[in-house]
């Protein structure tokens, strides 16, 4: 399926970093975090919990998509969403190769 350009310009799409982590009780695939935006942080669902440690993922640059309807996973309001490569159902994260401002938009 194919969209317009116009389609892909409608998503909100920066550089953050996370900042906290913490699991769910009772979740073994998901984690809560926050993210730092440059001017905002905002909390959200992280997948693949069962491949890392909460604590592993704290500092590390990510890119996500900021303007998704909030959706509530696990009990927790996820207000973003990180792009990452899936392989066997393992997510790589992805991210910019040297020092990018967070909120830096990717267009």
């Amino acid at each position: 399926m194919s969209i317009t350009y116009d389609d892909f310009a409608k998503l909100d799409i920066r550089v953050a970093k996370i900042i906290s982590t913490e699991r769910i009780p009772g979740k073994t695939k998901i984690i809560k975090g926050v993210i730092d935006l440059g001017d905002q942080s905002r909390s959200l669902i992280i997948g693949g919990a069962q491949y890392f440690t909460p604590e592993e993922l704290v500092g590390k640059t990510v890119i996500a998509i900021t303007n998704l309807e909030p959706k509530t996973v696990g009990g927790v309001e996820s207000n973003a969403m990180l792009l990452a490569a899936d392989l066997n159902d393992k997510p790589y994260w992805l991210t910019v190769d040297s020092d990018v401002p967070t909120g830096t938009k990717i267009k």
